[in-house]
């Protein structure tokens, strides 16, 4: 008899096992192929925009991906470095061979953690309690509660032009009845798909024509307690280049010949990462599109052609691999194709994650209607976690949309639900401001530490930093610069205006040219990078997030305004017939909540909040 039982390796499945364990559930892990765990089917990366600062959350939680893409990647750079502290992120080349091996690695050393092989085909469940699994051969597994993080395994279809093949990523086995059993126990299956693009043989590439993208200069870690383990000089290179016009018309002339176009797709694409059939009929106006060939390992020589995802028949796929410039004689290794899968509906979960029909069942990650590896990494976390507390009678930890990405992706999942699989967008963040790369610690570390995930060793750690912080902010506030001469020679040199009379140097820091390089030079600052960098956001966008702060405040006394489990919707008179259909089926927790479903108005609200105050006095 397990605690916990977490179905499916990949990056949901690793974390809910990891993290369960951890917090002492004995558990099991049980996938099909130990040697898929924590596997990379599409791209070799982790992070990206938005992403990678949901894999920093992930660490400053306890969570693993973090530190094992620090140990495992051959490039690293931050995005939008140019721009504001809200949309910067990091993005990481991780090597597909040592990823998997590093994070397997770990689960094998995490104490009350088993895995087994095994695929799983059926529940075990005891009025409307999950109490186990049933696997393909019959065998039955007891536990207390489970996570399913089944990927893109149930009924997978791998689709190439007209060609259908069951199976899962690489043409591995696939859960042939698990949806159908979990249907009949009343989830609502949705069909999704995702695609990949092929890989290029690097020997046939020409890279002499192509444009280098490099990895940052700077040093960077996704993980807070890890320090650069790679060379800045021998990061591995990527490059860039564009689809043309002979590229759009092969596509164009032989749409009806992909899987998608051809009628032979019955799932929903991801909107934000769509293939490249799709730009061209999208995007009909614009003459070229982006595309990156990323080294997938530095053991074997195949290139991914990022951007240029399809399920163009195989012959096809060479003409319009061979249209690119610098892949003219390129050699495919693997075709691209289309793969199709089952999900269940997100507005059957709860925000903790378990599911609304089936107690101490949780689900995670593409499951629950999510692509990439991040967003599913982040779901395994808080699914294990809350596990956890379900079997303890502890609270669930649910994340607000102010304090994480996690929450807003949970948030966004349980309360407006989607139908094709979501991507995390800094878009999403209403509050991104104060949900950015470099305070992840700051948000989330204590609540770690709360939840027992984070050890006593990097709470101090976490403490230093904010004692240091203040140090640091009441030294630039307390400290006037003098017009002296060699202060003088200091503006002058850096071809900065000096200020007319003396000011603190928390007030010249506000200046746009003014970075906390140019005030070390004022003053010695022995400080870490990483609170230097809080500090100078802090100080630079000071008004900003008050302003945001400000917003917060109000969505959280919404937020307080709790609605019962019990509530009748149909007693509420004057409702609106959609707004009661909706409240109904979703359940909000909150006001707050209940004010983020499509279809529930102002009006709707101001007449639920009556009910509650006249009925139960909230």
């Amino acid at each position: 008899m397990y605690d916990l039982i977490v179905v499916g390796g990949g990056h949901a499945g690793c974390e809910a096992s990891h993290i369960g364990a951890l917090l002492g559930l004995k558990t099991a892990l049980v996938t099909a192929n130990i040697k898929n765990i924590a596997d990379m089917p599409c791209n070799p990366s982790i992070g990206g925009t938005a992403k990678g600062i949901i894999v920093r959350e992930i660490d400053a939680l306890g969570g693993l991906m973090g530190i094992v893409a620090d140990k495992s990647h051959f490039q690293i750079k931050m995005l939008n470095n140019g721009k504001g502290p809200a949309v910067r992120s990091l993005r990481a080349q991780a090597d597909k061979i040592t990823y998997p091996k590093v994070m397997l690695e770990a689960l094998q050393n995490t104490p009350n953690l088993s895995i087994i092989e095994g695929m799983v085909e059926d529940l075990i469940i005891e009025e409307n309690t999950v109490k186990g699994i049933i696997l393909k051969n019959g065998e039955e597994i007891k536990g207390k509660a489970v996570i399913l993080t089944t990927g893109t395994y149930l009924r997978g279809n791998i689709l190439i032009g007209s060609e259908n093949t069951p199976g899962g990523p690489h043409g591995e086995q696939r859960s042939n009845d698990l949806s159908n059993n979990l249907k009949k126990y009343g989830l609502k299956i949705q069909r999704l798909k995702t695609g990949t693009p092929p890989r290029i043989k690097a020997s046939s590439i020409n890279f002499s024509i192509l444009k280098e993208e490099l990895g940052a200069p700077e040093y960077y870690t996704f993980s807070f307690d890890t320090e650069p383990l790679y060379k800045i000089n021998e990061q591995q290179k990527c490059y860039l280049l564009y689809t043309n016009a002979k590229t759009h018309e092969i596509i164009k002339n032989n749409l009806t010949k992909s899987a998608m176009y051809g009628g032979y797709v019955t799932g929903i694409g991801p909107r934000y990462c769509p293939s490249i059939e799709d730009k061209i009929v999208r995007f009909a106006s614009q003459e070229r599109h982006q595309l990156f060939l990323e080294p997938e390992s530095l053991y074997y020589d195949e290139w991914y052609l990022q951007g240029f995802s399809t399920s163009m028949p195989r012959a096809l796929q060479e003409e319009m691999v061979h249209s690119l410039v610098g892949l003219e004689n390129a050699v495919i290794t693997k075709y691209a194709y289309a793969i199709e899968y089952d999900a269940i509906d997100p507005l059957q979960i709860k925000p903790s994650l378990e599911n609304k029909i089936i107690t101490n069942l949780f689900t995670a990650g593409q499951i629950n209607g999510t692509s990439g590896y991040e967003e599913a990494a982040a779901q395994g976390l808080i699914a294990g976690i809350n596990a956890h507390h379900k079997l303890k009678n502890i609270e669930p930890l649910i994340l607000k949309r102010n304090e994480a990405y996690i929450g807003v992706l949970i948030d966004d999942l349980v309360t407006k639900g989607t139908n094709e699989p979501y991507r995390m967008l800094t878009s999403r963040a209403e509050f991104r401001l104060i949900l950015r790369h470099d305070n992840a610690d700051l948000r989330l570390r204590e609540i770690g530490y709360q939840h027992g995930t984070i050890d006593e060793a990097r709470y101090q750690k976490l403490l230093q930093k904010k004692d240091q912080i203040k140090e640091l902010k009441n030294i630039l506030k307390t400290t006037n610069i003098s017009l002296n001469k060699a202060t003088k020679e200091i503006f002058a040199s850096s071809h900065i205006p000096e200020p007319t009379s003396s000011i603190a140097l928390y007030m010249l820091l506000k200046r746009p040219e003014i970075t906390m390089d140019f005030i070390k030079k004022l003053i010695p600052l022995d400080y870490p990078n990483q609170v230097l960098e809080e500090v100078e956001i802090e100080i630079k966008y000071e008004g900003y997030i008050a302003k945001s702060y400000k917003e917060v405040e109000k969505m959280l006394k919404l937020e307080e305004k709790l609605i019962p489990e019990d509530i009748n919707y149909q007693d509420i008179i004057n409702l609106a017939s959609e707004a009661r259909q909706k409240l109904e089926k979703i359940r909000p927790q909150s006001i707050g909540q209940a004010a983020r479903i499509s279809g529930v108005n102002p009006s709707d609200l101001s007449i639920l909040s009556v009910y509650l105050k006249k009925k139960y006095n909230k």
